[in-house]
Parts: C-alpha cells; structure tokens; sequence
C-alpha cells in the first residue's frame, strides 16, 4: 500500500512543470504560512534533510516530509491534488494559477499492515553532498563527522 497518491489533474500539471524545469521534488515541511503544504521544487535546488521522511514517489518525483510533520500524518494515505488560486510560497507551480494541495484520509486497519516502508536520507547520500559542497570527509563512514552514525540512526 503506497501512502501517497495523485490525482489526474495534478499530474498534468506536473508534467507540464517537468518539461519546463526538468527533473522535481515535493517536500511538505509543517512549517509556517505556507509551509504545511506540498511544495514543489526543482530536484538540485532543494535539499532533503536527514530527518526528512520519503513516503514514494508519484508520476516519477519523490514525495519528502520534514519527520516532525509526518508524525501528524504517518497514519493517512496523502493524494496530492491542485486547486485554482495563488499560494504564498516559493513552489514551482505558483506563477501558473494554481497550486498543490493535499487529500487526506485514515489508513484502514488493513493498509496499515501492507505499507510500504518510509526511507530517510542515510549516510551515503551525506557523503554524496559533502563531496558537491568540497567539505572534507576523512576516510568513510562514521569518521566523515564525528558522531554522524549516531544521529543517522535516530
């Protein structure tokens, strides 16, 4: 059972945003004014923390929530969907008249038990970005930063 679905007009809108900016990302942060709604940005321009929960991938574009705002929302099934009107934010969609908004309903006792698992961002995906940044990273693994196993694993 996937946690997050689309509707058939939001996926026409996200295709015409592909062709237009390439390869995207959704991320849904919780956070103030516009911010508990799905936001829509280009994929190299925005960057996924390590608290950041995946719940999939619709129409080929991953589905990021910040780990604070998915635990108000780990027990819905989420359908990305859009509405006319302008929001505040800075997602990709704004200027086109509409925006993304979400759908949400409870997960039955049945879904719950066949969920596909969430993933986070994990160790090598820091590494991937420290080297893109030029941040020194000696050796591998845990020794990158001292105590980065430790708060991965949280």
């Amino acid at each position: 059972m996937n946690r997050i679905s689309i509707t058939p007009e939001a996926e026409h809108l996200l295709s015409v945003l592909k062709t237009s900016f390439g390869e995207l990302v959704f991320h849904q942060s919780g956070g103030c004014c516009d911010g508990s709604s799905p936001m829509c940005f280009q994929k190299d321009d925005f960057k996924i923390g390590f608290h950041d929960v995946c719940l999939g991938t619709i129409s080929n574009t991953e589905f990021w929530m910040s780990g604070d705002q998915f635990e108000y929302w780990k027990h819905t099934h989420l359908t990305l969907d859009i509405v006319k009107g302008r929001g505040s934010s800075f997602s990709l969609e704004i200027p086109t008249g509409f925006r993304f908004i979400i759908h949400s309903r409870l997960f039955s006792a049945k879904e719950i038990q066949s969920l596909e698992p969430i993933r986070y961002r994990n160790e090598e995906d820091w590494v991937e970005t420290a080297q893109k940044l030029k941040l020194p990273i000696a050796g591998h693994s845990a020794s990158i930063v001292p105590g980065i196993s430790s708060f991965l694993a949280d």
